[in-house]
Parts: structure tokens; C-alpha cells; sequence
């Protein structure tokens, strides 16, 4: 089996028809302007891991670990609904070496949002030590939706014009860039919801 089969295979096992709703971290959209939104999120829990590779790869890698924490990889065995978006972030992973510390861009921040129903308490402990469990506090996120492939010079492409948009709006962000997908590969391209986000300051 491929690397896009299993993938396929594992998300369509998740989310189940096209049709099926999937739950989603909650915001109230609070100014729209051109090509981009603002949203005001709500706190929400996420599991996330860290993964050094290529954007792509991070992505697939990512993936994997934690559709195995919620497919049962916890103490206890518990399976727990998927949600939407996956979301990807370029991380920055401290580097040790014989006489020195240095920084280096290597890695990607890959995370689930969990279902509202769960608190840091009552969510099981992950199996896997890559795996963390943590809340993201409220936030104000700059948001542009686009649809087809998810490919890191789209991704790319996108991001450019977003910070664009900002800079001509007088709007100031921090932090590193988010990349949101919320859809299955079996999904058409032209369909697909993809979203680049940044945090407001």
C-alpha cells in the first residue's frame, strides 16, 4: 500500500461520507475586508506533535502519529472524533551539539483540534511521548480561505497574499503562519477548504 492509499484509507475511516459534519474549534467572524477575515477563536484543546521534515512530509508524518492517538493510542483506549482543521506550523527545533546550541527552521507543528466535550482532565494520555495534549488560548486570527492541492508553493502563494492584505489594512501579526486543511485527499481538488492563518497582535 502507498503512502496515499493509507492515507486515504485512514481519513476516510475517520470522517466517514463527504457529507458527515465535522466538528470545528469555534469563532465569530468580527471583520471581513477583501481577501482575508478576522475571526475571534474561542480556547480549544488540541494534540499535537512535532515532526522534523519537508512541509509535506511533516504533514503525512504528523498525520499518522496523532490519528493513532485518536483512534485508540491513550490510556484507556478511547477512540475520539476527528475534527477539522488539520493544522500545520513551521516550528523552529533547538539543535545540540558538541560546544554549542543553535536554532534551526526544521520542523512543523502538527495538530488536531479535539471535540468540545473533552477537558485537558478527562482526555486520555497519550501512548505515544511525541504526542502532547495542551490548550490553545482565545485568539485573534487573520484568516484566507482558498481551494485546490495542498502544495507548499500554494501554501506559499497564499501566505503572500495575506500578509499583503494585512500590511495594506494596517493590521500588525506575530508569530509564526498556520496552514488549515479541512478536508480528506478523496475530496476534488476544487473543492477543497484550505486556510492560511497568522495571530493578530
Amino acid at each position: 500500500m502507498t503512502r496515499f492509499q493509507f492515507f486515504v484509507l485512514l481519513m476516510l475511516s475517520v470522517v466517514g461520507s463527504p457529507a458527515m459534519a465535522i466538528d470545528e474549534p469555534r469563532y465569530t467572524v468580527v471583520r471581513t475586508e477583501g481577501l482575508f477575515e478576522v475571526r475571534r477563536y474561542e480556547p480549544y484543546l488540541v494534540a499535537e506533535t512535532v515532526v522534523s521534515a519537508t512541509a509535506e512530509e511533516a504533514g503525512n508524518q504528523g498525520f499518522r502519529i496523532l490519528a493513532g492517538y485518536i483512534f485508540g493510542g491513550n490510556k484507556g483506549e478511547q477512540r475520539i472524533e476527528m475534527t477539522a482543521p488539520v493544522a500545520q506550523t513551521p516550528v523552529r527545533i533547538a539543535m545540540t551539539a558538541p560546544v554549542a546550541q543553535s536554532a534551526t527552521a526544521g520542523g512543523y507543528l502538527i495538530q488536531f483540534a479535539m471535540p468540545r466535550e473533552w477537558t485537558l482532565k478527562t482526555l486520555p494520555e497519550p501512548n505515544d511521548p511525541r504526542v502532547t495534549l495542551r490548550e490553545i488560548p482565545a485568539r485573534m486570527i487573520a484568516v484566507l480561505a482558498y481551494s485546490g492541492t495542498w502544495s507548499q508553493s500554494r501554501y506559499e502563494e497564499h501566505l503572500k497574499k495575506l500578509q499583503d492584505a494585512l500590511e495594506k489594512a494596517g493590521l500588525s501579526w506575530h508569530g509564526e503562519p498556520m496552514w488549515a486543511r479541512y478536508d480528506p485527499p478523496w475530496k476534488p481538488w476544487f473543492w477543497r477548504r484550505n486556510e492560511v492563518m497568522v495571530e493578530l497582535d
